[in-house]
């Protein structure tokens, strides 16, 4: 056999095999945006979207927070009907409606609210829940107007409001209709507090511009999420507007509650029986009569005095 014969028969050696990367499903873990900590999906869902690691509460969709606060089979939507419009005919890089269009179609929702009423912990309440996930949850006329029509329904059947705030602020696309929504919302919680009824506002990361400008801090018993951005103005604009530096902390739930601009930071899994306690301290007693026990008549000698006859 010759030199050539003998390389052509050789056989090469099997290669070592690589190990093959495990396919994980789509949706099947979700990485934690703080610690990085990777958690199975349903864990973190049965932990309200809480990471177990680091305690960081993720954004959590409308319809999550709704199933998380309202008792089972008890959710009755309102005002599903209401969209909305381009009165200005806003257009960008791109056209308002067009923006309108992408997020329906990616949320299933109008608009960036979602109100209704049903039963927290067998207590009924009326319950507001944006959306950041609609253009960030920004306030146009629709969110002002469901919103609205939500504190007036509350008030004409005497129930309490809540309303879970996740906004970047007031809708520019809309401009002036959109700031009268700070407005509006405002006079029906006021007259809501005439008829000496409860508001309870839950401030999420973030609350910011019109929304903590109006009804976000209107609140009998203001609660925030723990490290929630809750802020008007930008912090670039405000240390450009002071020309100083500030703290880190600043505009946080924790720093907020240090100034007394909330009233308690409540971690989400203790946020239903936290509201739940809240509503039954402030639910109106009814007034009973009180038997009062007259004494009996004493006679005028016995009160020292003459008698009459």
């Amino acid at each position: 056999m010759s030199l050539l014969d003998w390389f052509a028969n050789r056989k090469p050696k099997p290669s070592p095999k690589q190990p093959q990367e495990r396919e994980i499903a789509d949706g099947l873990w979700k990485k934690c945006e703080a610690c990085g900590v990777l958690s199975y999906a349903r864990d973190l869902q049965a932990n309200q979207m809480v990471c177990t690691e680091c305690e960081h509460h993720m954004r959590v969709p409308s319809d999550e927070r709704i199933r998380q606060l309202i008792d089972p089979q008890t959710w009755i939507s309102l005002d599903e009907h209401l969209h909305p419009t381009d009165p200005l005919k806003f257009c960008d890089r791109k056209a308002y409606s067009d923006r309108l269009r992408d997020s329906q179609e990616k949320t299933k929702l109008t608009d960036a609210v979602q109100t209704g009423t049903g039963k927290l912990e067998n207590l009924p309440i009326a319950l507001g829940v944006m959306d950041f996930r609609f253009m960030g949850g920004s306030m146009g006329s629709v969110v002002g107007e469901k919103l609205t029509r939500l504190i007036e329904e509350a008030t004409k059947r005497q129930l309490p409001v809540v309303i879970v705030c996740a906004s970047g602020g007031a809708r520019m696309q809309e401009g002036m209709l959109s700031l009268m929504q700070m407005a509006k919302i405002s006079g029906a919680l006021e007259r809501h507090r005439q008829a000496r009824l409860l508001y309870i506002p839950v401030l999420t990361h973030p609350t910011t511009g019109g929304v903590t400008a109006s009804f976000a801090m209107l609140g009998d018993i203001i609660i925030a999420e723990p490290k929630a951005l809750i802020g008007f103005a930008g912090r670039r604009v405000i240390e450009q507007t002071l020309r100083e530096k500030l703290p880190d902390n600043f505009q946080t739930s924790e720093y907020l509650l240090d100034h007394g601009f909330v009233d308690a930071i409540v971690p989400r899994t203790q946020l239903k029986k936290t509201l739940a306690q809240l509503i039954r301290l402030h639910q109106p007693q009814a007034t009973i009569p009180v038997a009062v026990s007259l004494p009996e008549v004493v006679g005028t000698s016995e009160l020292g005095v003459g008698s009459r006859e």
